[in-house]
């Protein structure tokens, strides 16, 4: 089982494929691991060194993986943080070389364009590329519920405004749409939702909303679900078992006091969290 992972890199802490590539490899996935970046950590932190790569270096690294003939072996490939416009447009020219070449590849879209606390964080014309270029190609889509919104070019506050831009957003080719850190004005506002929405069924869990909030969380579930897709779950049981496993890191970090996530600590949970929710169906 082999994941072409296309994402950021930093030096320290647990964002892009620093949060992604090891849960895979734990759950016996043979991942390939394409850099965006090459940062000394994620922004936030009082300094950043490093830079978002050339898009004609990640051209040629993923060049070099095709010449290897991982596209042939590959199940899923996976795309988080691309960082410019031009890496994102050669992304999509790769998934669709990749999809000609391997039929039943699936690929998996992060659309990591930014949060309700901070708005926007990407280059300008990213957002756009995402929207016209990117998520068309992709089999499934996981936006937060911030850039869900935005890639709808309207508000989610009920469910059934949910589901109705959800099926506007399948219509341009994803066949399945997770959508993370929902919240909604019927929820308490001790609880975060994460929706799972295919063409002809809806998957809805709720889990308790934790007192932190660190980066890197949504490049964590992005993996366990894939993990457990390349193993041929349905997606209803994958997002069990990705918010799941997820819930059980974050609450070991928060124990813990820590800024960045303790993946490395809590990797036994990845595979066995402390904690199992239940999806519920609901009506599309």
């Amino acid at each position: 089982m082999t994941v072409i992972s296309i994402q950021s890199q930093v030096a320290y802490g647990h964002v892009g494929n620093n949060a992604a590539v090891f849960p895979m490899q734990m759950n016996g996935i043979d991942v390939v691991a394409v850099p965006t970046t090459l940062l000394s950590n994620r922004p936030g932190y009082p300094t950043i060194r490093g830079r978002v790569l050339e898009a004609d270096l990640v051209a040629d690294l993923l060049a070099g993986v095709e010449e290897r003939g991982a596209v042939d072996s590959c199940r899923i490939v996976l795309s988080g943080y691309l960082g410019s416009p031009e890496i994102a447009e050669v992304v999509a020219e790769f998934i669709t070389r990749a999809k000609k070449a391997n039929p039943r590849l699936i690929y998996c879209c992060d659309p990591v364009l930014g949060d309700s606390d901070r708005g926007l964080f990407v280059q300008a014309g990213l957002p756009a590329i995402f929207r016209d270029v990117v998520c068309p190609l992709a089999d499934i889509t996981t936006p937060n519920h911030f850039e869900f919104e935005w890639l709808c070019g309207a508000r989610a506050t009920t469910i059934d405004e949910l589901i109705g831009n959800t099926h506007s957003l399948l219509a341009t080719g994803p066949s399945a749409v997770v959508v993370t850190s929902v919240e909604l004005v019927d929820m308490p506002a001790d609880r975060i939702d994460t929706i799972a929405l295919e063409r002809s069924s809806a998957w809805r869990l709720s889990t308790p909303k934790l007192p932190i909030r660190p980066s890197g969380t949504g490049d964590l579930f992005t993996s366990l679900l894939v993990s457990s897709l390349v193993r041929g779950a349905a997606i209803s049981d994958a997002l069990v078992e990705a918010v799941s496993a997820t819930f059980t890191v974050l609450e070991h970090t928060a124990a813990v006091g820590a800024e960045e996530m303790r993946i490395i600590e809590a990797r036994s949970l990845l595979s066995q969290p402390h904690r199992r929710f239940e999806a519920t169906r609901i009506h599309t």
